[in-house]
């Protein structure tokens, strides 16, 4: 079949009135497709390069609490209904779960505003790979020390969906999404590092320049040449935009709905209770014009609105779907499918004050492996980053452990800065924390 925002629509309609047919006392139901380009070059020649075109339908049916779930990428009308067979199929065997539907109907967005996300971008193979090897040849030029190139790429993408249910649901969303990236190796002597830099955004004129890219990204990787270990201490910790957006993701995963119900997060019981200093604000901002995570509905349909997680440092809300909310005696929060545009407020200091206000300390810029428990919140992983003595960056470090746990790094956070780092869902600054434990020799 031909593919349209008509032809997606009139799909999902037509996939719930076969559902219901069934004996399907309700149903909701996805569609999209979309296409893309993608482009790799590494030394000026291509690597790969990469059409790509997808398609799906996803069908979840209830048969009073009973349900099933079924999902298909051939969208030829066999398919669909053998989709659909198997979605009723399903749900007929599970056994009931009290908890288990459709969000309320009440709940179900029924505006939706034009939030400006779809931009494709009219560049073919050939300009893609000139950019790419712009961008490339910019970080080779930049110093004599960048001794390789792991590849520059270009990618981009656009794509519809419609999401449908038998509460009269529906909504389209369309959207774009597109990046430039770099990668190199700098040498001198037999000591050798790599660093990385990128760009994206929904809109390709407000990429960075690809040169930019290049020389920032060779920068970050002659800047860690010559690096040394540092004594086992306890010190301030400087997390750079990228890396503190880490700790705020263990934040979010510790008040989703699954950890709470499944009684395994140490912020249990949380709600309304101090998690972070006064200072810290964390919003949800889903209207955002052009935002990563902009929106007019979660996953199940529900209105969006804006909302504060966490005020004056104290939790405001779960982040709950339908299900958790049930299982938790509570209402959805509208967070069916994660968050929308999380944004956390500066204090307003720029990279330079937040330095000087650390004094000494270790500057984090990478983190390597993964040791964080949402159930206890003991915080351990690799990093390197930067020595800082007096304000000023002095030597670049690695192959050190920082460690910690989830809720004193919460209420030890000093600062957020005013660097902030737009890319992706999570919006923010540098974070200062008061103190961490440092494991290097």
């Amino acid at each position: 079949m031909k593919l349209s925002q008509q032809s997606l629509l009139d799909l999902a309609d037509q996939v719930l009135a076969t559902a219901k047919k069934q004996g399907a006392t309700s149903a909701s139901v996805g569609v999209n497709y979309g296409n893309g380009l993608s482009v790799d070059v590494r030394k000026g020649a291509v690597e790969t390069l990469e059409y790509n075109r997808d398609q799906g339908l996803g069908l979840t049916v209830y048969f009073g609490q009973k349900k099933g779930h079924a999902s298909t990428a051939d969208l030829t009308e066999q398919a669909i209904k053998d989709t659909v067979d198997a979605a009723c199929r399903i749900a007929r065997y599970t056994a009931e779960d009290e908890f288990s539907g459709l969000a309320d109907a009440e709940l179900m967005a029924t505006e939706f505003a034009d939030l400006d996300l779809y931009h494709p971008w009219d560049i073919n193979a050939e300009q893609a790979i000139e950019l790419a090897i712009e961008c490339e040849a910019a970080g080779l030029a930049y110093s004599n020390k960048i001794d390789n190139s792991e590849g520059s790429g270009v990618t981009t993408y656009k794509g519809v969906s419609v999401a449908a249910n038998s509460h009269g649901f529906v909504g389209v969303s369309r959207g774009s999404q597109h990046g430039l990236s770099a990668s190199f190796i700098a040498k001198e002597n037999d000591a050798m590092q790599r660093d990385h830099w990128y760009s994206s955004h929904r809109v390709a004129d407000k990429l960075e320049a690809a040169a930019t890219i290049g020389e920032k990204a060779a920068k970050r990787a002659v800047e860690r040449l010559n690096p040394r270990k540092i004594e086992t201490t306890k010190s301030p910790i400087l997390l750079s935009p990228n890396i503190a957006k880490t700790l705020i993701s263990s934040y979010i995963s510790a008040v989703s709905g699954s950890a709470l119900y499944h009684k395994a997060t140490f912020l249990l019981d949380s709600l309304g209770t101090p998690v972070f200093p006064e200072f810290m604000r964390i919003h949800e901002t889903p209207f955002l014009l052009q935002g990563s995570g902009s929106a007019s509905f979660d996953g199940e349909g529900v209105t969006l609105k804006n909302k504060d997680l966490v005020t004056e440092g104290i939790v405001q809300t779960y982040l709950l779907g339908s299900y958790s909310a049930r299982k938790l005696g509570l209402k959805s929060t509208a967070n069916a499918g994660g968050t929308f545009n999380l944004n956390v407020e500066s204090t307003g200091e720029n990279f330079t004050e937040l330095l000087a206000k650390m004094g000494t300390g270790l500057f984090v810029t990478e983190l390597i492996g993964s040791s964080v428990s949402i159930m206890t919140g003991d915080y351990s992983r690799g990093a390197s980053g930067f020595w800082v003595e007096n304000g000023e960056i002095q030597f670049p470090v690695e192959e050190v452990t920082i460690a910690g746990n989830l809720k004193r790094l919460f209420k030890g956070i000093v600062a957020i800065g005013n660097d902030i780092d737009t890319r992706g869902n999570t919006r923010m600054g540098s974070m200062l924390i008061d103190e961490m434990t440092i494991a290097g020799k």
